[in-house]
């Protein structure tokens, strides 16, 4: 019976059959996960995601697909308010997962680099120095300089920026921001505002603009898309019209800016193309095609919507 469920030559076509039909009517499925693990194998990749963020659950998307073709299935581990990244990687590394993608991971370079000497580890969307690990990212810098560039086009020059918080994202997508305005000769115009990657770090970022009384700059760039929304929603309430006198950008072109009530510019990271640039990296390790570390950096283009407009004249 054996030699038939797996495909092994030996027993007669009849045989074969008669086996087969017993196998349908039982509703036997092979025990893949044994058979991996009698070849010291397991066949997945760990994904590590942000339970609350719109941006990796299209990651998740794509690597699930991504992973599929190449032979592998996901185990996903999650990180929450009240469960850590040490925790949800440890629940990875328990189902002997081959390699781990870790989405944006907050964990210091070092400590990805003793990880990885442990099983592949391959970060997206994150800057990893010294690159101790396979990175997969977009320029973040790039990104946030295109939504600058936008919205200098648009006319607008007291353009302010809601920070990301802690952690290497929020710091190149603030630098970027910081280099814009200084090549746009707006050095003196430089505003940020402290925030986070979530919808109440940006309303609390526009109760900063808008109700202690502050001038309320003629555009706002947000780190993220969900502090965009947290921003526009307080906006709304105040009164005050979005784009017509404040003009918004997000970051991540998630499918909460897509949305038609929503219609946010924001900057989009080739969400697909990260996480087949990961699963290949993920693969290559596994396989043993290479040993050394490398970063894969894709461009990010802006996705122009309903949220940005030219500035208000006598603004």
């Amino acid at each position: 019976m054996s030699l038939v469920l797996r495909g092994q030559p030996g027993p007669s076509q009849e045989t074969r059959a008669r086996v087969l039909e017993a196998a349908k009517v039982l509703g036997y499925r092979a025990d893949r996960t044994a058979s991996l693990l009698a070849r010291r194998r397991s066949g997945l990749f760990g994904l590590l995601i942000d339970v609350h963020s719109a941006f990796h659950a299209e990651l998740v998307e794509h690597v699930h697909s991504a992973a599929e073709r190449a032979g592998y299935d996901v185990v996903l581990s999650t990180t929450t308010r009240t469960r850590s990244e040490a925790r949800a990687v440890e629940t990875l590394l328990d189902f002997r997962c081959e390699a781990l993608v870790l989405l944006g991971p907050e964990a210091s370079a070092a400590a990805l680099g003793e990880l990885d000497r442990s099983v592949p580890v391959v970060v997206v969307g994150r800057r990893v120095k010294p690159v101790l690990v396979d990175v997969v990212r977009s320029a973040d810098d790039k990104g946030v300089a295109l939504a600058v560039d936008h919205l200098v086009a648009l006319g607008h020059a007291d353009i302010a920026f809601v920070d990301g918080g802690r952690g290497t994202i929020a710091a190149d997508r603030r630098r970027g921001y910081r280099e814009a305005m200084r090549r746009h000769g707006l050095a003196g115009r430089v505003r940020v505002v402290p925030g986070d990657h979530t919808e109440s770090g940006g309303a609390r970022a526009a109760r900063e603009l808008v109700v202690r009384g502050r001038s309320l700059s003629t555009a706002v760039l947000t780190s993220n898309d969900r502090a965009a929304l947290g921003l526009m929603d307080v906006l709304v309430r105040s009164g005050v019209r979005v784009p017509q006198d404040v003009s918004v950008v997000g970051y991540d072109d998630s499918s909460l800016a897509q949305l038609a009530h929503v219609d946010l510019t924001s900057v989009n990271q080739a969400a697909e193309q990260q996480a087949e640039g990961a699963v290949l990296a993920a693969a290559e390790r596994v396989e043993g095609q290479r040993a050394d570390a490398r970063e894969l950096v894709l461009e990010p283009r802006l996705v122009v919507r309903g949220t940005t407009a030219e500035v208000r004249a006598g603004a």
